[in-house]
């Protein structure tokens, strides 16, 4: 009879996990359970599963609304049920057309719908004259009972049912429930209305009560437990969901799996290479053991498709384990060359499947996701959802503008919330709410790459979504994905590849030069780029721009592929903040200066001189240090990096870890100290295969800022997607030897171009210049030539006024040989205050009066400010000419190490600056900026001077502190700090 249950998966309506209200249900003696979330199904999964753990019987049903007015409640018979539920859910959200006052006709699912509000209610329509077909039915709620006489329904009940919805299991959750739905109208508690919420007493009742409720109908009753009787639900957790074959046979699937990898081998190692081919017979033993076959076959045609398109990849993971991933050219690193080993990968222990991660570039990854589609169908082929939570800052945002609280209060609950000012009873009622909300499920979204391919349509087990992406996607997440035994293939995005690819088409055109970027085992024993490794010249190179791993580089003294490797991973945040890498570093450099911390530490960890640095190690270190099997240990890894939900799970495996711990022997302070660093690095540590894929990507990236600095800062800039601000690589470009010049008219593209030395800022980065119009400048150039005088070109480009201005005050018609004011004059009298003129050309050339102007000056300060004020830099003079003073510092970047131990004033405009909290809550930061000369130097604000001297944006600043040394890196510790004053603006 509990046949309307709602989850808090009903989004911004339901106050009950499912866990919760299954473990109710059993307390209260409940045998048989349906759930029903508002317009999805994502919680069915995990309340099957906890369904069938705690012995209740589970019905499987979505409840349908149109906004706040139900509709009916769809519930399955039996699985295939559930998939007509979903594939029903699914139309509507694709094509988004309305449901339906009716309910389809569908085979195994009956339709509930209300007592009184339903399309038999008015008796003089034509379908309030139709009857109920089979499977449809009349819902009738405990207050509605006594309505049954005087309705339409009084001679006949052999269609009527229970229906009681439950939204929470006690009255005092209802408040809890009105502030849910205040979040998702958008408006104050006061405002919400009666239809937009659920009744008090849609709360979970006992049995007895319930039946109390119908006891003068006992064929309500009856009926509601013989429709319950005929419904099951139940999935299969045991088995691998993906599609089983990729060739139509399991069969066939293995040969040609054998057959690739073996001509793979012949590309990566030659003939007779014994170890590869036995690694290589050992993996596709296990690969076809397991059923993994078609998932491999699957992830080699995406990237045969890829680079029959001449798209770059990079191969990423665990996967980059896989010696047969490597021979399939998934991934471009060499598991024998780094040790790495494949049971990290598929290992027949583990609880989760293995999943490849595939990163493309931004501008190529739609098209490869529109092939799987194709390739798979819709049916079969979905991206995988993720679900928002409410956390801190978005609970107090939701819940302010619910209370009806300004900006600025709501700024200050956010930012700071332990402030004396936001003691008050609203504030208050927010903090209790808020605390009850915490990590409820809030929106559902797309997870970021992941991809799934089903042998079953996906609505056997999950109703679509149709984002805005325009692709189906799974309501539920990867961790229920994972439950169900599916693999996802992450098919990723990142920039980085963007400008390896772009920056060798721009070499090919600049300097008629074809480069192959993918020579890795050559880059790597390249002495000029390892010298640049070593310094810490990375600006702009995938992964290794950032200032703290400039910085690691650098006190490594960085040159060799295996070192990287291990760096790629020691930057992790949990790592620096734990203290293990500035010890890896001292390691490093001393290996005989340190003791380990126990024998099999040494054993497991004397490559990485005791440390943990990857993922592996984590794993090592539980099962031979703590004797916990590989499968545990991996739980305990994915557990604190965030990948495993059961918190259960995780307390079971830790204290097992420490109960081994003990009966070994190992003392208290030992155990806690191991326990201490699994915990750091668990959290944040790659893979090595991850770290050796990134690290490779790295080094394409650094061949080519060290050979084609120019070329390769063009396709950062182009790219827009490094660490930095793009002024910042316009900043390194000019420091390799580029001329930086304005957009010109007759010389720019549209984005960023090169021709020698010689750099042109492209029209993308002009602010407020429309694209059509850009557009139409490079076209018209392109079919016609030069642009002559300023009269040619508007006699030639269907331009506004406003538009041809930004091209003035930019310098953008500086080949007319006229300077800006001039320009300005003209154009205003040729198009007078004709603001947007038509698209199409002139039919007589323009003519303006001649006038003989007086002697107009533009100053350089005038120039930097129109650059600031459009380009949002400035390129003719340096931004330390725009001072009031002439001061340029004590000591520049590059003399730091000569003043060790003294105290300085240095002048630096501010690139970046990272917030990093303390363990006592407080606020410190790490900034990095450029000199005078356009060097970087990075400096450290610890909290007292912070509080003190913070930033104020964007700028100059005169900063006062000593000057640090760390592994033969310098830096700052700030003292003192102030923005400096900028010269007044002469334009107004």
């Amino acid at each position: 009879m509990y046949l309307n249950n709602h989850s808090y998966y009903s989004l911004r309506y339901g106050t009950m996990a499912v866990e919760t209200l299954v473990e109710e249900a059993v307390r209260l003696g409940i045998e048989v359970l349906a759930l029903t979330d508002i317009n999805n199904s994502m919680g069915m999964v995990d309340f099957v599963k906890v369904c069938n753990e705690q012995g209740v019987h589970p019905i499987a049903g979505i409840e349908y609304r149109d906004k706040d007015r139900y509709l009916y409640t769809g519930i399955a018979r039996n699985p295939n049920g559930f998939r007509e539920l979903n594939d029903f859910l699914s139309y509507h959200n694709e094509s988004g057309v309305p449901l339906p006052e009716r309910a389809p006709p569908l085979e195994d699912v009956w339709f509930i719908y209300d007592f009184e509000d339903n399309p038999w209610q008015v008796h003089g329509t034509k379908l309030g004259r139709r009857k109920l077909r089979d499977q449809e039915l009349i819902g009738v709620r405990p207050g509605e009972v006594n309505k049954i006489l005087t309705s339409r329904w009084s001679s006949d009940r052999s269609r009527l049912i229970v229906r009681h919805p439950v939204t929470f299991l006690h009255q005092k959750e209802h408040a809890l429930h009105r502030h849910l739905r205040a979040i998702d109208h958008n408006i104050l508690l006061s405002q919400l209305k009666p239809h937009q919420m659920a009744l008090e007493s849609e709360v979970l009742l006992s049995p007895d009560l319930l039946h109390c409720a119908y006891e003068e109908y006992p064929e309500i009753r009856r009926n509601s437990e013989d429709m319950m009787k005929d419904c099951w639900m139940g999935f299969d957790f045991t088995t691998v969901k993906n599609k089983k074959s990729f060739t139509g046979t399991l069969h066939d699937d293995k040969i040609l799996l054998e057959k690739l990898a073996m001509e793979g081998m012949e590309y990566r190692y030659g003939h007779r290479n014994r170890e590869a081919l036995k690694r290589i017979r050992h993996e596709l033993e296990i690969i076809d053991r397991l059923g993994f076959s078609s998932y491999f076959l699957i992830t080699w045609d995406v990237i045969r498709y890829s680079m029959s398109r001449g798209f770059y990849h990079v191969g990423r993971g665990s996967g980059a384990n896989s010696i047969v991933a490597y021979c399939l050219r998934i991934t471009n690193v060499d598991p024998i060359d780094l040790d790495l080993y494949f049971e990290r990968f598929i290992n027949p222990k583990r609880t989760s499947p293995p999943d490849f991660d595939i990163d493309f570039s931004w501008k190529e990854r739609d098209e490869v996701l529109d092939y799987l589609f194709k390739r798979y169908g819709r049916k079969h082929t979905a991206l995988i959802g993720t679900v928002s939570t409410f956390r801190d800052r978005s609970i107090f945002r939701e819940l302010g503008k619910v209370y009806g609280l300004p900006k600025e209060e709501i700024d200050l609950l956010v930012k700071e919330p332990e402030s004396k000012l936001n003691e008050n009873h609203i504030t208050r009622r927010i903090y209790e709410t808020g605390s009850l909300l915490m990590d409820f499920p809030n929106l559902r979204s797309i997870h970021a790459g992941g991809v799934l391919i089903s042998e079953e349509p996906l609505t056997a087990y999950t109703a679509l979504d149709m984002p805005p992406k325009g692709l189906p996607t799974t309501q539920w997440d990867m961790y229920v994905a994972e439950t169900l035994g599916f693999e996802k293939l992450d098919i990723l995005s990142q920039r980085g590849i963007g400008h390896i690819k772009e920056c060798a088409e721009i070499i090919q055109r600049n300097r008629g030069i074809c480069v192959d970027v993918h020579q890795v085992d050559d880059f790597k024993k390249d002495k000029a780029l390892l010298d640049q490794l070593k310094s810490g010249e990375t600006n702009g190179c995938f992964y290794i721009e950032s200032p703290a791993m400039r910085g690691l580089l650098s006190k490594l003294q960085c040159d060799s592929y295996r070192t990287l490797v291990a760096a790629s991973s020691i930057i992790r945040p949990g790592v620096a903040q734990s203290g293990m890498m500035r010890e890896y570093i001292h390691r490093f450099h001393h290996p005989d200066d340190f003791e380990y911390l126990h024998p099999i530490m040494e054993e497991q960890l004397k490559e990485t001189f005791g440390v943990m640095v990857y993922q592996e190690d984590v794993i090592k270190v539980c099962h031979h240090f703590a004797g916990l099997d590989l499968a545990d240990a991996d739980v305990l890894r994915r557990a604190m990096s965030g990948k495993y939900r059961s918190r259960k799970e995780f307390d079971r495996i830790a204290q097992r870890f420490f109960d081994n711990c003990h009966d070994r022997g190992y003392t208290d302070e030992l155990t806690q100290e191991v326990w201490r660093q699994i915990s750091s690095f668990a959290g944040y540590s790659f893979s090595k295969a991850h770290s050796a894929s990134f690290a490779v990507e790295s080094f394409q990236s650094l061949y080519l800022k060290t050979y084609f600095p120019l070329e390769f800062m063009t396709a950062v800039i182009n790219n827009f997607g490094g660490f930095y601000r793009t002024w910042v690589y316009f900043n390194e470009a000019r420091r390799w030897g580029a001329t930086i010049h304005l957009p010109c008219v007759n010389r720019s593209e549209y984005k960023t171009s090169i021709t020698g030395s010689k750099i042109f800022i492209g029209f993308v980065h002009l602010q407020n210049l429309e694209q059509q119009i850009a557009g139409m400048i490079i076209d018209e150039r392109n079919e016609h030539g030069f642009y002559k005088n300023l009269e040619d070109f508007l006699q030639r480009i269907p331009i506004g006024l406003e538009q041809v201005i930004i091209l003035i005050r930019i310098n953008a018609l500086r080949f007319t040989g006229k300077g800006k004011k001039e320009l300005l004059w003209d154009v205003h009298l040729i198009l007078g205050s004709q603001k947007k003129k038509d698209p199409m050309r002139e039919l007589f050339p323009v003519r303006k009066r001649e006038f003989t102007l007086p002697q107009l000056e533009q100053t350089a300060l005038e120039n930097s400010y129109d650059e600031l004020e459009i380009l949002g830099f400035s390129v003719t003079i340096s931004a330390f000419e725009l001072l009031q003073t002439s001061f340029r510092g004590q000591v520049l970047a590059r003399h730091l190490l000569q003043h060790v131990g003294k105290k300085v004033r240095m002048l630096g405009n501010m690139v970046t600056v990272k917030h990093v909290r303390t363990k006592h809550k407080q606020w410190m930061n790490f900034g990095t900026f450029v000199d005078a000369e356009g060097e970087l130097f990075d400096v450290v604000n610890f909290p007292d001077s912070l509080k003190r001297y913070p930033y104020k944006g964007r700028g100059i600043y005169l900063i006062y502190g000593i000057i640090t040394e760390e592994f033969g890196f310098p830096g700052m510790t700030v003292e003192k700090m102030a923005k400096l004053p900028y010269k007044p603006d002469p334009r107004y």
